[in-house]
């Protein structure tokens, strides 16, 4: 099994390279994705959310309102460190329960957004960063995604810079360029990837 750790900012295009290396065969485990299954309504992560934040983080219909609790974490890192403290170990755990269920021939791909900053890298045999300049990043959360210019700079803050991810990584992808440029890329990454495990 070949533990691949892929990680990069807000807006750098991760998403659409764990997607491209799913393709190829890679068992993609995506932490933000349970992230948000660990704080499912009914679930011991929402009950634990709702105790240190309030009934206020809840949707009418009982959901977790991510967009009101990204708020309040990211504009105040004692907040933000006491909700990671909620969720990290849940992701952990489920995380390793994928883990366990993989092939052992499998490349697993974890797509960890903040690999870099909980100090991660060396869990993994390889560290693929997506890289892109912080301006790519905020047009893309502004127009995208929507966000206020002051929201996207305080969740690119809260993040690593890019000078630390490229510090960890084995692989830098640059996805500044098109979505062709950035598939030739993964495509050249697979082939190395699959060197490294053997096949």
């Amino acid at each position: 099994m070949l533990k691949v750790g892929l990680t990069g900012g807000i807006g750098s295009g991760k998403s659409e390279v764990a997607a491209r290396l799913a393709a190829h065969g890679a068992v993609v485990i995506d932490a933000d994705g349970i992230a948000r299954e660990v704080v499912e309504p009914g679930t011991p992560g929402l009950a634990a959310v709702v105790a240190e934040f309030g009934e206020q983080v809840l949707l009418p219909g009982g959901g977790m309102d991510r967009e009101r609790v990204g708020k309040i974490v990211f504009s105040d890192p004692d907040r933000l460190k006491a909700l990671n403290a909620i969720v990290h170990p849940l992701v952990g755990e489920r995380m390793q329960q994928l883990m366990d269920a993989a092939p052992d021939d499998a490349i697993v791909v974890y797509d960890v957004p903040l690999l870099t900053e909980n100090g991660l890298a060396e869990m993994y045999d390889v560290v693929v960063v997506v890289d892109v300049p912080v301006e790519t990043q905020l047009e893309r959360l502004t127009g995208r995604r929507g966000m206020s210019e002051h929201d996207a700079r305080a969740r690119i803050a809260a993040q690593a810079t890019r000078e630390q991810r490229r510090a960890v990584a084995h692989h830098v992808i640059d996805n500044s360029g098109s979505l062709a440029a950035l598939r030739e890329r993964v495509d050249a990454l697979w082939d190395e990837l699959t060197a490294a495990a053997g096949r």
